[in-house]
């Protein structure tokens, strides 16, 4: 069955083609909503606003009517630039970021001030820049990281207390995580305040033994300048954390024993109502879970320990409720699911049931006793909101069409947000009440984009299922608008088909898919298969390729190109892929071991060997090097450079800190040695993003040379 998503573009208007320089000068960005925070009563939020006199505000507004309630502070009043802002639990202070500097891909440096709502005074929280700062629950101190070591301010007195001492660059860490923890477990701030402000838990990372990573970053100076940092890979030592407990009115720290011999990760830090502190450790190879309670003295004890096969995904999907309770999600039935368990960690009732996953979990309604949570129910492609009691009854389906629905619920669960794409329809906003997800009003829609859009070539997304290798794939195409079945086209195949992750999905279009579809309008087909390995379809068949990352998915992408092949319109000896990161390691693998099938590839930031990456993600899904030696060496494409028969561009930006360009220096010279020819670029000072500037314009009109050149 195959189901076209059609963009209504007749016109009396010659329609031109995309050009790479319409995507990237933004001529087919989508209005939004910037960021908005809830207020407390669930009737108002706030938005920082930029404003035309360059300005920034924090505005309150309305919900139910969406007018502008009130400007709390502007930056002509502070005389300061307002670049984030947080608000205290009673929502009578505020944090204010003035200037941040990024560190990596979610931690920054930044400047911080606390100002008074109520009697308009602006304190500086220090004069240096910090990391992570963070009110306490009861408002009067903050808490914040300088140089690996935690302090707080306590702005009652002014005083500044120092928590830890023993911190030391590229040494050891308190209180924020290192590279590794940051990018692999979504983690930056690792302490947590106690629910009576009277305790800091913190993670402390002895980085002393992990390998360091250096990079040159040219800049425009006479010399370039090394860039060195820790960065732990598969197989090598990672930091030895430990679990730390300060009391703020005696001024002591506590190591917390948590009774393990072997290497362990601490991946979450929650406080429960009562006080006790949550803790989620996890060990080395990530397939046991253990839960641990930790009181305030210190004393540690593990409530319930989840296992797997495979691997335990670490979420955020964690709720108390104010008996002691919490809602948990977990794969432990093959689908993600919401689960209810007691105090003591004892699982009460499983909530949510059936052969389709949670996606998001929205949180719970203390008042309504109901869980609100986003799913796959109408299908792998599609997003839509739910909720559903404690108990586990009265499930009501809140979105009303389909295709890509996410919400962003009031605090107070009265209203939510709704997002809504899909293929066809660019994203709508609208205001629905959360009991019942009726639409009270329209906030923003994307008529004028689609208007525009008429005067363009744009080719719809056709979704279908390819059986390949016994399974059903989740697959899209796109052809050009002048489609004659009577002719052939060659294909460019795009995919990611990293572990767990989704490329076919009913949303709306990104840059790439308008890039798609200039290269349709150009002549090509291109195709999109989520192979193995890849999410929403279960967890046995996402986690298919444990131990042998770059296998099946390899397996599905060469025999889903034969089978492509195979189909009338399409020229078989005319088919390339191409793909980013997870992607770029998937292509190039494709053109080797499949070069009887793949004529062309690109490969942008690939890993080309898994013992080069890091430790955290590699050893989940393949274990280390050390104990899976077949596993790294027989799905690493490095290893392969000799069957090279096809077109070959690979590309990297210098300063990636995520994956190496090492990943890509080495698989030139293993080509060099080879003796194959292919073409490859470097961006110089430029992350796994590659972007700035005209970057991005350059790169992707040198991949549709590449492309109309050699496909």
């Amino acid at each position: 069955m195959t189901l076209a998503f059609i963009i209504a573009s007749t016109s009396a208007i010659a329609q031109q083609n995309i050009t790479v320089e319409d995507i990237y000068t933004g001529a087919f960005s989508t209005e939004g909503l910037q960021s908005l925070n809830s207020l407390n009563n669930g009737e108002e939020y706030l938005v920082l606003n930029r404003n035309a006199d360059r300005s920034q505000s924090v505005d309150k507004y309305s919900y139910l009517t969406g007018e502008k309630v009130a400007t709390l502070v502007s930056s002509n009043d502070i005389k300061l630039p307002i670049r984030n802002y947080e608000l205290s639990d009673d929502e009578q202070l505020m944090m204010i970021t003035s200037q941040r500097i990024p560190i990596f891909r979610r931690s920054a440096n930044s400047m911080v001030h606390v100002y008074n709502l109520n009697t308009k005074e602006l304190t500086t929280v220090s004069d240096q820049l910090v990391r992570s700062a963070s009110f306490s629950p009861d408002g009067k101190k903050v808490a914040y990281v300088l140089e690996n070591n935690i302090y707080y301010k306590n702005l009652e007195t002014g005083a500044t207390v120092q928590v830890t001492t023993d911190g030391v660059i590229n040494k050891l860490i308190n209180g924020v995580t290192d590279w590794v923890y940051e990018e692999e477990f979504s983690l930056v701030q690792a302490y947590q305040w106690s629910p009576n402000s009277k305790q800091i838990a913190f993670i402390s990372f002895d980085e002393t033994d992990v390998p360091e990573f250096s990079m040159d970053v040219y800049g425009s100076e006479l010399y370039q300048k090394p860039y060195v940092f820790k960065y732990p890979k598969a197989g090598e030592k990672n930091s030895v954390v430990g679990l730390n407990l300060y009391d703020l009115e005696s001024n002591t720290r506590k190591n917390v024993n948590l009774n393990r011999n072997e290497e362990f990760y601490i991946a979450r830090l929650n406080y429960s109502p009562n006080g006790k502190l949550a803790v989620q450790v996890l060990n080395r190879y990530q397939n046991v879970l253990d839960f641990y309670y930790v009181n305030p003295d210190g004393e540690a004890a593990i409530a319930f320990t989840e296992k797997d096969d495979a691997y335990v995904d670490v979420t955020d999907d964690l709720t108390f409720l104010e008996d002691g309770s919490f809602l948990w999600t977990s794969e432990k039935d093959n689908w993600r699911h919401i689960y209810l368990y007691d105090a003591n960690g004892e699982e009460k009732r499983q909530i949510t049931s059936g052969a389709w996953d949670v996606t998001s979990y929205y949180g719970y309604d203390a008042i309504s006793k109901r869980i609100y949570y986003q799913s796959t129910e109408d299908g792998s492609i599609n997003r839509g909101i739910y909720s559903i009691s404690l108990k586990a009854k009265d499930k009501k389906k809140l979105s009303n069409q389909l295709g890509s629905n996410s919400a962003d619920f009031s605090k107070n669960f009265t209203y939510y947000i709704n997002t809504y794409s899909s293929a066809s329809t660019p994203p709508v906003y609208t205001l629905n009440r959360a009991k019942d997800g009726k639409q009270v009003r329209e906030i923003v829609n994307n008529n004028e984009l689609l208007s525009k859009l008429k005067n363009y070539k744009l080719s719809p997304k056709e979704f279908s299922t390819l059986n390949v290798n016994g399974n059903d794939l989740n697959m899209y195409m796109i052809k050009p608008l002048d489609f004659d079945a009577t002719k052939e086209y060659p294909v460019l195949m795009f995919q990611y088909s990293g572990p767990g992750s989704q490329s076919v999905s009913n949303s709306w279009y990104g840059s790439n898919d308008y890039w798609h579809s200039m290269l349709a309008n150009d002549g090509y087909i291109v195709v999109c298969v989520d192979p193995r390995g890849t999410g929403y379809k279960g967890a046995d068949f996402k986690k298919v390729t444990q131990r042998e990352l770059g296998k099946y998915e390899v397996e599905d992408q060469i025999q889903a190109a034969r089978q492509l092949g195979e189909m009338d319109y399409i020229d078989a000896g005319r088919i390339g892929i191409w793909g980013w990161s997870y992607g770029g390691f998937m292509s190039s693998n494709c053109i080797l071991k499949g070069n009887d099938v793949f004529s062309t590839a690109i490969a942008v930031a690939p890993v080309t060997n898994w013992r080069f990456y890091d430790t955290i993600y590699t050893e989940r899904y393949m274990v280390t090097p050390q104990e899976n030696p077949t596993g790294y060496d027989e799905n690493s494409p490095i290893n392969y450079v000799d069957q090279l028969k096809g077109n070959y561009l690979l590309v990297h930006g210098s300063a990636d800190d995520n994956v190496h360009v090492q990943n890509t220096m080495l698989m030139i010279e293993a080509l060099v040695q080879a003796n194959k020819q292919f073409d490859w670029a470097i961006y110089p000072d430029k992350n796994h993003g590659i972007y700035g500037g005209n970057t991005r314009i350059h790169l992707y009109n040198k991949m549709t040379n590449f492309i109309k050149k050699n496909l």
